[in-house]
């Protein structure tokens, strides 16, 4: 089992992440939509396409932009449709 954890909350959860190029995407719905809230930041992968962040948010603290993903992943990348991955502080393990 994988964990993304962050100021000692368990963000997402799953045993079927995929891990690109050394990142764990975890399935859309493994994340505690509780603890995410939308971000305005957006960026640009060459062959993944334009990618969507998530702010996390933990005991009144929040970690901008912390989570990203690939509403519409170009098709190298179609794999990771409906997952979400982390950066920024979280912490991502298996437990």
């Amino acid at each position: 089992m994988v964990q993304a954890t962050w100021n000692g909350a368990v963000i997402a959860e799953s045993d079927r992440t995929i891990v690109v190029e050394g990142n764990h995407y975890f399935p859309a719905g493994s994340v505690n939509r509780e603890l995410v809230s939308d971000s305005r930041k957006h960026t640009r992968c060459p062959w993944k396409g334009k990618a969507s962040y998530l702010n996390v948010e933990v005991d009144g603290l929040t970690n901008p932009d912390a989570a990203w993903y690939y509403p519409s992943p170009k098709k190298a990348a179609a794999d990771i449709t409906d997952h979400v991955a982390f950066w920024r502080g979280v912490e991502v393990r298996n437990s």
